[in-house]
């Protein structure tokens, strides 16, 4: 049996076990999206390549301690981890990115939707859903930067409010604000462009 077929839980059991293969598969599996994640925060390839390897070191020590316990949840425990290395980082830097935007490797700043992959979309969907979710995407960037910003982490990322209030340098209750105004201004927006779907 492939251990492509095998998903993140069983994966992880494999690798506390002895099985060093699976981690390989795990690695490869969510390396762009814990990359990009990075990379959206610190608008820095180096300083990403640094975290993303100081990530999975972390990663292997708590796993070889046998004290991974987050049941199925394999993804968002390593961008936690990220996370806290990134806000370490920072705090000793004292300085906090903007994540609206990002520099590409060219130079140039660019559409974060450019970094992300879109998970979302499967073989299955039809032409007219691809084209709604571009358009979606399209109109999310449309929004002012600290909107984009809070949608981007609660949507793409799904991290708590506390973590985005915590990342993004504001309140908690900021971050809920940004959110409900950029809830607004997505209905206005879907509204004037004739995209019709429930938010």
């Amino acid at each position: 049996m492939s251990m492509q077929l095998f998903n993140d839980n069983e994966l992880v059991k494999l690798y506390m076990s002895g099985n060093e293969e699976s981690l390989s598969v795990l690695v490869q599996r969510h390396k762009r999206r814990i990359f990009s994640y990075i990379y959206m925060i610190t608008r820095n390839k180096a300083l990403t390549e640094d975290i993303f390897q100081e990530t999975f070191f972390k990663v292997i020590q708590t796993l070889k301690k046998d004290q991974y316990n987050e049941e199925g949840k394999f993804l968002p425990w390593i961008l936690r981890i990220a996370k806290n290395l990134i806000i370490d980082h920072f705090r000793k830097v004292k300085k906090m990115p903007s994540i609206s935007s990002v520099i590409n490797d060219e130079g140039e700043e660019t559409s974060i939707f450019d970094i992300i992959p879109d998970n979302t979309e499967s073989p299955k969907d039809t032409v007219e859903s691809r084209a709604l979710k571009k358009q979606i995407r399209s109109i999310v960037n449309d929004l002012p930067k600290d909107q984009k910003e809070v949608v981007i982490l609660r949507t793409y990322y799904d991290m708590s409010f506390k973590d985005i209030a915590e990342i993004t340098n504001v309140s908690i209750n900021t971050s809920l604000g940004r959110m409900r105004y950029a809830l607004i201004n997505l209905k206005k927006l879907l509204e004037e462009r004739n995209v019709e779907i429930c938010l």
